[in-house]
C-alpha cells in the first residue's frame, strides 16, 4: 500500500513539475544579463549570462518606443519588439513588450506566439481584434477596442488585430516571455523555405493547385 501511495505522489509531483515548466522558468538569481560571449558567461535558458558584477543600467534599458514606425508595407502595420534581443537584462525574467503601429485599415495578420500569452492595450485608434480556440471547436472570440481598452490573447492561439478606423492606431502589448516568438500563419504556410509540397497545401486548404502555387510565389511581408 505504501508503495502505491509513493507511486501516486511521485506521479503528481512529476505532473506538477511539467506544468511549472510550461512557461519561462523562474530565475535563480536577481538577474542574468544576456551576452553572446560564452567565454565569460554561463549558459542559462538560451543565453549566456554576464557576470553580475559587470552589469550596468544600460543592460536594463531601451529608448525610442515613443517613436511612430513606418507602416507603408503590404500589411499596413509594424511591430517594434522589446525583448531579450533589445534589453539583455530581460534574460530569464519572463516578460517582454511590443509597440504596434497600424495605418488606416492596416492589420497585424493572424499569427501565434508559441511561448507567451499577450495583453494588448490600445493607446490610439480603433482595433477589431480576436483569437481562435484550438481544434475541434475553433471558436472565434472578437472585440472592437477603442482608446484605453485592453484585450488578452491566450498563449499559442491564433490571433490578429485590424485597424477599422480612418486614422492611424497605436497599441502596446506585454508578453509572458523574454522571447515569445511569432509565427505568422500565411508566411509560415505559403512562404516557407523550402516551400511545402503544393500537393499537401492543395488538399489541406481544398484549393486548386494553381492557386496554391500562386500564393507560394508571392512575397510574404514580415511586419516584425
Amino acid at each position: 500500500m505504501k508503495g502505491v501511495q509513493f507511486l501516486v505522489a511521485f506521479v503528481v509531483l512529476a505532473l506538477a513539475s511539467s506544468f511549472a515548466s510550461a512557461s519561462d522558468p523562474s530565475p535563480l538569481q536577481d538577474f542574468c544579463v544576456a551576452i553572446d560571449d560564452y567565454k565569460s558567461g554561463v549558459f542559462v535558458n538560451g543565453k549566456f549570462c554576464k557576470d553580475p558584477k559587470l552589469a550596468t543600467p544600460n543592460d536594463f534599458f531601451y529608448s525610442g518606443l515613443n517613436i511612430p514606425r513606418n507602416t507603408s508595407n503590404p500589411v499596413g502595420s509594424t511591430v517594434t519588439p522589446v525583448n531579450v534581443a533589445q534589453i539583455p537584462g530581460l534574460n530569464t525574467l519572463g516578460v517582454s513588450l511590443v509597440r504596434i503601429d497600424y495605418e488606416p485599415y492596416g492589420q497585424n495578420p493572424p499569427h501565434t506566439h508559441p511561448r507567451a500569452s499577450e495583453i494588448l492595450f490600445v493607446q490610439e485608434g480603433t482595433l477589431y481584434v480576436g483569437f481562435v480556440t484550438s481544434n475541434t471547436d475553433n471558436k472565434l472570440f472578437t472585440k472592437v477596442l477603442n482608446k484605453g481598452d485592453v484585450f488578452v490573447f491566450p498563449i499559442g492561439l491564433i490571433h490578429f488585430q485590424f485597424n477599422v478606423g480612418k486614422t492611424n492606431a497605436v497599441a502596446f502589448a506585454g508578453l509572458s516571455s523574454q522571447n515569445p516568438g511569432v509565427i505568422t500563419i500565411a508566411n509560415a504556410v505559403f512562404g516557407s523555405d523550402p516551400p511545402i509540397n503544393p500537393d499537401v497545401l492543395t488538399r489541406a486548404f481544398q484549393l486548386d493547385q494553381k492557386v496554391v502555387k500562386s500564393l507560394q510565389a508571392k512575397f510574404w511581408w514580415d511586419n516584425n
